[in-house]
């Protein structure tokens, strides 16, 4: 014990010494001793290319060396490099005047048809806007040979590349069944469920499109920020050689520190301005009951350049009207940056999509292969080997993705930020005032409300956006959501390049909807004027923005709260156990 509290003492004084703005939240907490995979961001010009002898003898990075560190490879995407050093390291390195900030190498997990209709899909079909010429950059567990990703008939994939970044693995193949499921929403075209003797066809929503399959995600559902960084890199660069537009992330994990620090939300960002829509899942943690999930969209949706999707329920109908918010779809504002998240929603719980046979969830969840009777007239209860039923706001992005492909194929010259604005003012905005849902197992009632931080600007609609011709000029930067101690109320504050940060067609009122804002309030977003409904009573003073709550000393990244042990990358990573069967 005297030992350890000697230790203990050592480590207090040392990072005293340190730079702590530059050391992430999380490495803070580590013993001087104890060896941690973490990512270096070095400031924009500095030399990490060390090849040749004079470059190695000059070599920025032989100072981690010198440290006692390893280095495992560098990150160019956010002009740094992944390494493993101890907290004395640590210390040491942040004290370096080129050094801009260190962050763990943290462990990232996914956050996991009546999709097509509920997104008036159809319509695009009947246009023949079917993502066709537009190839979708799924990082994620991999994609499994599946005949409803070839062209057509014919058995040559509409996969176009692959290649696999998890340590030790070369094969690119769906070990874990969560990538080939998103693979199927955004781009399966149906052929395993299509002709007379079928009674249901399980299609994506942009069933031309191709995929390009970069694997991160183990056989257990598990990556790092590094791998993930590694393959948007790769996504990036092979942005003109198969024509891609669109990057779908449905993963996530805690929020540590401002998106301007993280290294997650920098490259997405990277992605972003190359000319990449970035589609990410907002996150699976909208049970929360200590914040009712507000503030619990995860990295990197937390980015306000993103478009961040929730999930809703079909209730298992193609009309869109009954349809409700999924109580485990994570809610906003984002931790420490406020940001207003998520900025849409899509169908995502109880979806039928591709299985990938013998992969860690079909072998887990046995009950969600579907059987053959409920989409073959005549067929037994058997369980199919094409499909497979997953829900989660990982499904949702999957579909946004889609939505993405086919609009971007019918309007080709549209920026990324353009892509979102048009979604978000096309989106659907009537919803009810509160649902509710009852959990069989635990009896536990979740209420819902249908505010900004919920549903976003609304659900999307396909038909809308593709039959709309406007066309924004800015930023489409997620406001910031600020709280008046004074009023009680909370107000959007825009980006002053956010496209929103004006009147008319693309006010804050004509994007999220005037009944989101208190009457007569919602005129300019400079101003502070724009209170939201509902703001002084659910996140009023003794609710989400108190000293003990959002941004308070016991706020969400506590070691007890949402970002505990098994939260988003344990065995409880698909919003839990009963994830995989849906929310009724």
């Amino acid at each position: 014990m005297k030992k350890f509290l000697l230790v203990m003492v050592i480590v207090a004084v040392t990072v005293a010494y340190a730079d702590d703005s530059k050391i992430s939240p999380d490495l803070r907490q580590y013993p001087s001793t104890q060896k941690v995979q973490v990512v270096v961001q070095y400031a924009p010009g500095t030399q990490l290319n060390c090849s040749g002898l004079l470059g190695f003898l000059g070599c920025t990075l032989n100072s981690i060396l010198k440290l006692g560190g390893t280095i495992l490879g560098q990150l160019p995407l956010v002009n740094g490099v992944v390494a493993i050093l101890d907290g004395n390291g640590i210390v040491s390195l942040s004290n370096q005047s080129n050094v801009v900030y260190i962050s763990a190498d943290r462990p990232l997990s996914p956050t996991l048809s009546t999709a097509a209709p509920a997104v008036n899909a159809d319509f695009a079909w009947q246009s023949n806007y079917t993502g066709a010429g537009v190839a979708v950059a799924l990082i994620d567990s991999g994609v499994a040979n599946h005949a409803d990703l070839y062209q057509g008939i014919f058995p040559i994939s509409r996969v176009v590349y692959q290649q696999s970044f998890v340590p030790g693995n070369s094969s690119a193949a769906d070990q874990y069944g969560h990538g080939t499921h998103i693979a199927g929403l955004i781009a399966g075209d149906g052929l395993s469920s299509t002709g007379f003797v079928y009674s249901k066809t399980f299609k994506g929503i942009a069933p031309g499109a191709k995929i390009v399959n970069l694997r991160v995600l183990d056989a257990n559902g598990a990556s790092t920020d590094s791998v993930v960084i590694a393959a948007i890199d790769k996504a990036i660069s092979l942005k003109s050689t198969y024509n891609i537009r669109v990057i779908n992330l449905s993963m996530g994990r805690a929020v540590y520190e401002s998106y301007k620090l993280d290294p997650l939300c920098l490259a997405v960002e990277k992605a972003w301005k190359s000319g990449i829509v970035v589609v990410v899942a907002a996150g699976n943690n909208g049970r929360f009951q200590a914040t009712n999930g507000y503030g619990t969209v995860t990295s990197p949706a937390n980015d306000p350049y993103v478009i961040t999707v929730g999930s809703m329920k079909t209730m298992g109908t193609p009309q869109r009207d009954d349809d409700l918010i999924a109580s485990y779809s994570s809610k906003g504002p984002t931790l420490i940056d406020g940001i207003a998240k998520p900025d849409v929603v899509a169908p995502g719980n109880l979806l039928v999509s591709l299985e990938a046979p013998n992969s860690t969830l079909y072998n887990e969840f046995p009950g969600n292969r579907v059987p053959y009777n409920f989409y073959v007239k005549g067929g037994s209860t058997a369980s199919s080997s094409s499909y497979f039923t997953l829900s989660g706001t990982s499904m949702a992005a999957g579909v946004v993705s889609g939505v993405v492909a086919d609009l971007l194929q019918a309007s080709p010259r549209l920026n990324p930020d353009q892509v979102k604005a048009r979604l978000m003012k096309t989106a659907w905005k009537s919803f009810p005032t509160f649902s509710s849902t009852t959990d069989p197992a635990t009896g536990v009632t979740y209420t819902d409300q249908y505010d900004l931080f919920t549903i976003g600007a609304g659900y999307v609609d396909l038909e809308a956006a593709l039959s709309s011709t406007d066309v924004a000029s800015g930023s489409a930067m997620s406001p910031v959501a600020s709280y008046n101690a004074n009023s009680g109320n909370v107000y959007l504050q825009d980006d002053s390049s956010a496209v929103w940060n004006t009147s008319g067609t693309w006010s804050n009122a004509a994007v999220w909807g005037s009944s989101q804002f208190v009457a007569g309030t919602s005129s300019t977003t400079m101003t502070g004027s724009n209170a939201l409904w509902g703001s002084n009573a659910l996140w009023g003073s003794n609710a989400l923005w108190g000293s003990n709550a959002l941004w308070g000393t016991n706020a969400l990244w506590g070691t007890n709260a949402l970002w505990g042990t098994n939260a988003l990358w344990g065995t409880n990573a698909l919003w839990g156990t009963n994830a995989s069967a849906g929310e009724q």
